[in-house]
């Protein structure tokens, strides 16, 4: 049975998680890298939680009995699950965070907790909390007669139980963000966090009551807003309707409640029943409850041998630096790849575009932006130079919706103009198209990105840039845009791949040819690189493909509801899965053979919300060097023989037995990089 192959969405979402931890707990990581993946598992936790859970806990009140679509499993089923796996990964997650934590302490970081401070330390964090919390505490009283306050998504807050002969008498004092998180104790590398020095003297600013017991708290609320709860708020204006949403989504249910502690059973209970939750949504952490001042811990130890070697995106072979991106577009395709290329090139080219007098228009997506954006600086001084620029700027990027309404704000300032796409379906695309008047007629350059148009995170993402003069693409970009502009869905195009419409079906054609190649005994292949899969259709299809004898290989980052290896049904499909220095990111689809490959690349994961439910954008690569280019870093990657996890038959995933001085993928294309932009500089000092 096909069902036999897949796994719920949700679990599947938690088993990649458990390879961020992996990498938390993989000794030939350096110490606070380790350190650093465990603020990322935390992190990922958190907005599984506001997401994920928010929406099933949302489902299991209006209709609990609906399954889902992949796994058939009822809300409460799923949840069920999720608290005993969050559980198991939590536990882990402190095991791996102490061991982590020891061994620097060997490195000379240590992080102290109040009763292992020295009687001198505890007598100037004393002074400190005297000076810095005191005078800006709001301490809190509960009991029978005072509401528990409104506890802020996320926020710390020391929480004690106060002697008290009627029953539950609770202080709650928050954690305040006005304070430095860590407070250094000396010149060396020892330290401790404010909440652990707030907690210890958090009884003084409760007067004469005495103290029974104490804890941090930590809630997790719910981010999960639909289409429907924003048009409730509809006021006729797109941007206020967000900036609504957005106030109103700091006042969404708890989801999760963290405590460090194990606290009194009634106190808690009462706390629950408050905050409208089961005790099921309860869980306790022995590490600390927000863990990401392990990057800060970057700035305390400071020897090389801690970190990563400092890796630097290179110049790109492909592109001279005395001659215009145009000039070099129009005479081959080129294709940067992050991080181990600069982004530079294709800021170059915004920058040319914008202080060509030749240049007629510019119109992207923009879906999330770097804090100081070169690109909305190039597009503002583009329209302060006369020139049409259209920015569609998608205000529901999740988690960043309020940086996205302040650049749209910026955009319009500047005489840009500012779309916000269809309603109900985001636009996730990464496309580019700048016109250009040459000898009396327009050309097109197109660009298409698998990630976002962010300086910040092209360093620390692997994702593609193509950028093309192909006159039929750019007919296509435009043909979007058209649509774009009058709040339309794109219709199908003749060379790129547009979700809804055009972009789910073109990859089952393109499964199906493989299917035929094989059904008369050709060599059929399909290899798939992407951050998730669970579009049922097309992991039926491949299914159906791999039953007809199609070699499938399928590099997935994150969620893959599709079980390989299994005997008559997926006994053809291979999954890997690369969780590393690097967040990768590209989205790649190659079909066929070499003599007849087909390569898209694009925007798209082939999950139902980027296939269905959004615009996205794949483009076919048809430079014979690319794409062989793509095929071989696909090939790289897949065979990884240090960080690519294979998937079995079991559903878990396994790390390869590689040698101990086996390079990694990302290694390896960093290196190739360097040695490229070497060979650029000597043929040029030549």
């Amino acid at each position: 049975m096909k069902s036999d192959c897949f796994e719920n969405r949700e679990l599947s979402w938690l088993r990649f998680n458990q390879r961020v931890l992996e990498e938390a707990q993989t000794v030939r990581n350096p110490l606070l890298e380790r350190l650093c993946f465990t603020a990322i598992f935390q992190s990922n936790l958190d907005e599984f939680f506001r997401v994920r859970v928010g929406n099933l806990l949302r489902k299991q009140q209006e209709n609990p009995k609906k399954k889902d679509a992949i796994s058939k499993m009822k809300p409460k089923e799923q949840l069920r699950a999720i608290y005993e796996q969050v559980r198991s990964l939590s536990s882990a997650r402190d095991t791996a965070f102490h061991e982590i934590m020891d061994s620097l302490r060997a490195e000379g970081l240590e992080r102290v907790t109040f009763h292992s401070a020295t009687a001198a330390e505890q007598a100037l964090l004393s002074e400190w909390f005297k000076r810095e919390i005191r005078p800006v505490s709001m301490p809190v009283i509960v009991d029978k007669g005072k509401p528990v306050p409104f506890l802020r998504d996320r926020a710390l807050y020391a929480v004690l139980r106060l002697e008290s002969k009627s029953g539950v008498r609770m202080g709650i004092l928050p954690v305040t963000d006005q304070c430095q998180r860590i407070i250094r104790l000396g010149n060396g590398g020892r330290f401790i966090l404010a909440e652990d020095v707030i907690l210890a003297y958090a009884h003084t600013v409760f007067g004469n009551s005495r103290v029974i017991d104490r804890t941090i708290l930590r809630v997790t609320r719910s981010a999960s807003i639909t289409p429907e709860d924003i048009g409730a708020l509809r006021t006729g204006d797109t941007r206020t309707d967000m900036e609504l949403m957005l106030a109103e989504r700091n006042r969404l249910p708890v989801v999760r409640l963290e405590l460090s502690e194990t606290f009194y059973q009634p106190a808690l209970e009462y706390l629950c029943k408050k905050l409208e939750i089961s005790m099921d949504q309860v869980f306790y952490a022995k590490a600390p409850l927000d863990l990401s001042f392990a990057y800060e811990c970057k700035n305390i130890a400071t020897d090389p041998k801690l970190q990563y070697t400092r890796m630097v995106p290179q110049k790109s072979s492909m592109i001279a630096e005395n001659r215009t991106m145009f000039t070099q577009i129009r005479k081959k395709d080129i294709l940067l790849s992050y991080p181990y290329e600069s982004i530079r090139p294709f800021l170059r080219l915004l920058d040319e575009a914008a202080d060509d007098p030749a240049v007629v228009s510019i119109q992207i997506t923009l879906y999330r932006m770097a804090r100081d954006s070169r690109v909305i600086a190039a597009l503002c001084e583009a329209a302060g130079r006369g020139k049409e620029v259209v920015a569609l700027t998608e205000l529901r990027a999740r988690f960043d919706e309020a940086g996205n309404i302040e650049w749209s704000k910026v955009l319009e300032r500047a005489g840009v103009r500012v779309l916000y796409g269809p309603e109900n379906y985001k636009v996730h695309s990464k496309l580019l198209l700048i016109k250009r008047k040459n000898r009396g007629k327009i050309e097109t350059f197109t660009q298409i990105g698998t990630g976002n148009y962010n300086e910040k995170t092209a360093a620390i993402y692997t994702d593609y840039c193509l950028m093309t003069s192909d006159p039929q693409i750019g007919a296509d970009a435009e043909n979007v845009f058209a649509a774009l502009r009058q709040n339309q869905l794109p219709e199908p195009q003749q060379e790129l791949l547009v979700a809804p419409f055009g972009l789910q079906s073109a990859v089952l054609d393109m499964i199906d040819t493989e299917i035929g190649h094989a059904s008369i005994g050709d060599p059929a292949y399909i290899g798939l690189r992407m951050n998730g899969l669970c579009d049922k259709k097309i992991m039926e299809k491949l299914i159906e493909a791999s039953c007809a004898g199609v070699r499938i290989e399928l590099l997935v980052r994150g969620i893959c509801c599709l079980i390989p290896q299994i005997p008559d049904q997926t006994e053809n499909i291979a999954v890997r899965s690369i969780v590393g220095r690097y967040l990768e990111h590209g989205r790649v689809y190659i079909f066929g053979t070499p003599e007849r490959m087909k390569v898209y690349l694009g925007s798209a994961d082939l999950m139902p919300r980027n296939t269905e439910k959004r615009v996205e954008i794949c483009a076919p690569v048809k430079d014979p060097a690319l794409k062989q280019r793509l095929y071989d870093e696909f090939r790289l990657q897949f065979d990884d023989p240090v960080k690519a996890r294979i998937r079995t038959a079991d559903g878990d995933y396994h790390l390869p037995e590689s040698s101990e001085n086996a390079e990694d993928s990302q290694e390896t294309l960093h290196r190739a990089a360097y040695a490229r932009a070497n060979e650029m500089d000597e043929m040029n000092e030549s």
